[in-house]
């Protein structure tokens, strides 16, 4: 089974980016984390993507706030899909993030979740694993069906709260 890079610019993306990992913890997907700077630490980050691949890794997830060129950086030096989760983590409420990672040039794109988005950033990455993953896959429909359940329960308390 192939394992998810989680690199976060700062460990004060990790409130956000413990979401991913509790994600693929209930997946039971093998995942690596680590810091590593776009700005302050570009040769780790280059170092690292550029022998993901090698070293088994199936998808990268890449959280950073503020300029967040984290995801654009790892996804310059690896053709593994890299997935961007925008931290906010300044006073544009990670605005700033979110356009910093979604505004790739062509050639080097980057997958967006939402800001502060990790437990998509994980199911992304699990979508993408199951294309060539039949166990991930089966614990992806299940997860869906669970969650069409859950949804299908709430409603039936709300029509018999509310509907008489």
């Amino acid at each position: 089974m192939k394992k998810i890079g989680i690199i976060m610019g700062s460990d004060s993306d990790l409130p956000v980016v413990e979401k991913a990992m509790t994600t693929l913890d209930e997946f039971g997907v093998p995942y690596e984390v680590h810091v590593f700077s776009a700005h302050r630490t570009p040769a780790e980050a280059k170092d690292f993507s550029a022998n993901a691949r090698k070293n088994g890794f199936g998808a990268i997830i890449a959280a950073a706030g503020k300029a967040a060129h984290l995801a654009g950086a790892i996804a310059a030096n690896t053709t593994l899909p890299v997935i961007g989760i925008p931290v906010k983590a300044s006073t544009l409420d990670g605005l700033d993030a979110l356009l910093s990672t979604v505004q790739m040039p062509a050639g080097i794109p980057v997958a967006t979740v939402a800001i502060d988005g990790a437990a998509n950033a994980a199911l992304l990455a699990l979508q993408i694993l199951s294309v060539s993953d039949d166990e991930v896959a089966a614990k992806l429909d299940a997860q869906r069906k669970t969650a069409s359940e859950n949804v299908l329960k709430k409603n039936e308390e709300i029509e018999k709260r509310f509907n008489k």
